[in-house]
């Protein structure tokens, strides 16, 4: 399931730079969400008996999920995508982890430790190293790009945080859903400022693909891969998915678009992983741990008296780092194109 949501959302990238030839960006992304968002809430009425807002603190983290997390995350990987590619956007939004933590110490007043100071360090120069960042090109088409991508990792991030104090007893599903279906109204809001209309699409076989992929595995089927990874392996393990999705989003432009990501993308992303891997060292040390301690346990036969001690993803460790029972909804997840 981990690979599966990886390779979907690692996939979005490029069905987004394919689609964003015959969509308007913001009604691309607001039409994606008005019916991915449907089909979930529909999901959350039948699975929940909780499936809207009731007290103040749910509606608060709808509205910000809904600002910060799908309407101006993706409105600006939208508008970032028409001048980089979907592989290279990918590289971009893996730094989202390392901004929350960044976002995290200003905002939540947590210890700005030296490791975490390297980390965002070095993530954000990861970043730049993607863009080619030097005066002479300050304001080319890549920069532009990679620079809109890049905010759209901080209001994803900022999202993040923000939401972090606003424990809530809405599940994952509801609160989805109505973020979705708020961003979604926020996306066509700044897609009638910029003068964009349901008329400028064109619906060729390539962009009823596109937008299919997207809204129905990318939008749907992954959250609900997402939402099961979640309660079984919590959001800290669940979070690596994000550095799997630049490597699928890679292949896929090459097997569907020919693109090659140069040499300078590959250390850029290097530098953003070692940034998160500096960030999370405590987590990366229990999830290796955990890595060996199954394929041990696979490979020596416990007998079944025993085989309550063998290791799994989302329970309590050696190392008392248990994050399964996280909130419903963790910023520090993903956020693949999403």
């Amino acid at each position: 399931m981990f690979v599966l949501l990886a390779t979907l959302w690692g996939g979005s990238f490029v069905a987004i730079e394919v689609g964003l030839h015959y969509f308007p960006p913001m009604v691309f992304a607001g039409v994606r969400y008005a019916v991915a968002g449907a089909v979930i809430l529909g999901y959350a009425a039948v699975t929940t008996d909780h499936w809207r807002p009731r007290a103040r603190g749910e509606y608060l983290a709808v509205t910000v999920v809904g600002a910060l997390v799908i309407a101006g995350y993706h409105g600006l990987l939208y508008l970032g995508e028409r001048h980089v590619s979907g592989a290279i956007a990918a590289v971009v939004v893996s730094l989202s982890p390392v901004l929350t933590a960044g976002f995290a110490a200003v905002v939540l007043d947590e210890r700005l430790t030296l490791a975490k100071g390297v980390g965002f360090a070095l993530g954000i120069g990861g970043v730049a190293v993607v863009a080619g960042l030097n005066p002479t090109n300050a304001l080319s088409a890549n920069v532009v790009g990679v620079g809109l991508v890049f905010l759209g990792g901080v209001c994803f991030a900022l999202g993040a945080v923000l939401t972090r104090p606003l424990r809530t007893d809405l599940p994952a599903a509801s609160l989805q859903a109505w973020a979705m279906l708020g961003g979604s109204g926020l996306l066509f809001a700044a897609g009638a400022l910029r003068g964009e209309s349901l008329s400028a699409i064109q619906l060729t076989p390539t962009a009823l693909a596109s937008f299919a992929y997207l809204t129905l595995l990318s939008g749907v089927v992954a959250f609900l891969l997402y939402f099961r990874l979640l309660e079984q392996i919590g959001p800290t393990k669940l979070h690596l998915v994000g550095y799997l999705e630049p490597v699928v989003a890679t292949l896929v432009s090459w097997a569907v678009l020919g693109e090659l990501v140069s040499s300078s993308t590959l250390v850029g992303f290097a530098a953003i992983f070692a940034g998160f891997a500096v960030l999370n060292r405590n987590a990366m040390r229990t999830l290796v741990a955990t890595v060996r301690s199954s394929d041990f346990a696979e490979r020596v036969p416990f007998p079944d008296s025993v085989t309550s001690i063998r290791p799994s993803f989302g329970r309590e460790d050696s190392s008392g780092d248990s994050d399964a029972s996280e909130g419903a909804w963790s910023g520090s997840v993903g956020p693949a194109d999403d």
